[in-house]
């Protein structure tokens, strides 16, 4: 069914199968129908580095225009680059075309409104309207195709935003290594680089909707090897890892991998009584240290969650474990992973050692995100069961339960985590806990409850 490729956060779906020429089309119109009433009128449309990007950008444009809207080609460009576009002032609202790190087969649309993401219900509405219309008329013959836009330059104008936002670093002669991926991040970063005049070596720069080098998804070990390699090579103290669309960010400084909670306290440590939202993945070092020098607000993992949190909560800064950062102290409150290079390379310039401010913090010890296969219908359901079942299971003492997003469960010695991944038909686990042993006992009997509560659907 064609609504299913409508997430919590975005559309997406295979290209041919589920994003064709009248699907595309008949989205382009709904959206234009959602864009009229809540009063926009000038919208930009940008893409990502995928093959197919030309076809669905003629197909989402003539459903949109279908309905009257001025619309600009802002070509290819990251999708925070997409964003900076409506927050900047430039238009009423923004669709990207973008796969995000998925399968190259992929692709689906980001859309934002305003200063809002168009998310959840409201995406929900929008596919089971666009169902509608495809079984009204399968064809797409009642949309023509009519892909006028105006050819609209705001890469200049985000580059503009860093020449003079950030012109105290311009000639900062630190070494540093970016890998892209054969994203659409490069072609931003280039721009960004050369105007600042930056100490920076770039890899797989060139947008290649193909992938050839790796895939472009840096939360993946092995997609971070010839990073790691350049940066042994090279000798460069920091380096940079983007995905596919340039809003999420990987940080590898020493031997280390930098996670973004852990981000999130580097970046506070500049910034005057910091309000910082982390979600249910952070460790507990990030509440507790950015406690000590501001406020820290926990909340559901998700952009589009997140930037709902920011505005409700008068947030300075946000983070997902995964390297979405999000910043409104000196910007606009979005997830952009070139933002997030910038600011972490200013904290360098300040002379802010990050290996030695990690060291510092207790030692806590964690996994990666732990994925346990569900189903789409059954997944919420067994999050219930399992919290009905928290009293009577084999665990630790249980001091605290957060269930704003699933079951964060607190014990003395650390804390477990299970959640419905909203995107994909999955569980999603994380452990901590102040000691190897600790760790191993409550991932070893929370894992057992949660395997025990989904052999019951």
């Amino acid at each position: 069914m064609i609504k299913d490729i409508f997430r919590e956060y975005d559309i997406r779906g295979l290209v041919g199968k589920e994003l064709n020429d009248a699907s595309v089309k008949a989205i382009g119109k709904a959206l234009g129908e959602q864009i009229k009433k809540r009063g926009a009128k000038r919208v930009s449309v940008g893409y990502d580095a995928r093959t197919h990007a030309p076809m669905l950008f003629s197909a989402l444009v003539s459903g949109l225009n279908a309905e009257g809207l001025e619309l600009f080609d802002i070509g290819l460009a990251p999708t925070p680059v997409g964003y900076f576009s409506v927050f900047s002032g430039e238009f009423d609202a923004n669709v990207m075309i973008t796969g995000s790190h998925n399968p190259k087969e992929y692709n689906g649309f980001k859309i934002t409104i305003g200063t809002d993401s168009f998310f959840g219900k409201d995406l929900e509405a929008l596919g089971a309207a666009v169902e509608g219309m495809l079984k009204a008329d399968p064809s797409s013959a009642k949309i023509p195709t009519d892909n006028r836009a105006k050819k609209f330059d705001i890469l200049s104008k985000y580059e503009d935003f860093y020449v003079k936002n950030f012109s105290h670093l311009k000639g900062f002669a630190l070494p540093f290594v970016c890998d892209f991926g054969n994203g659409a991040a490069g072609v931003a970063a280039s721009r960004i680089i050369k105007a600042l005049n930056l100490n920076a070596k770039m890899l797989y720069a060139q947008p290649d909707g193909n992938f050839p080098n790796h895939h472009p998804d840096p939360s993946v070990e092995a997609n971070l090897a010839d990073l790691k390699a350049d940066l042994k090579a090279s000798g460069a103290k920091i380096g940079f890892g983007f995905d596919g669309d340039g809003d999420r960010i990987a940080v590898l400084c020493g031997e280390r991998s930098i996670k973004g909670d852990e981000l999130a306290y580097l970046y506070a440590l500049n910034m005057k009584n910091p309000r910082v939202l982390g979600e249910v993945k952070c460790s507990q070092n990030m509440y507790d240290e950015i406690n000590k020098l501001g406020s820290a607000f926990m909340g559901k993992t998700g952009h589009s969650n997140i930037k709902k949190a920011m505005k409700e909560l008068n947030i300075d800064m946000a983070a997902e474990v995964s390297g979405h950062i999000f910043f409104k102290e000196r910007y606009f409150g979005f997830d952009d992973a070139l933002y997030a290079m910038v600011r972490a390379l200013e904290l360098l310039y300040k002379g802010i050692d990050f290996e030695s401010e990690l060291n510092k913090l207790p030692k806590l010890y964690s996994t990666d995100e732990i994925k346990v296969e569900a189903t789409e219908s059954t997944k919420f359901a067994v999050i219930e069961r399992i919290k009905a079942e928290l009293k009577n299971a084999d665990l630790p003492e249980i001091l605290d339960i957060v269930d704003i997003d699933g079951l964060r469960v607190r014990f003395e010695a650390g804390w477990a985590l299970v959640r419905a991944s909203n995107t994909t038909p999955v569980l999603v686990t994380r452990f901590e806990a102040s000691s190897e042993r600790d760790l191993a006992d409550i991932q070893e009997r929370f894992s057992k409850l949660i395997y025990k509560v989904k052999a019951e659907f």
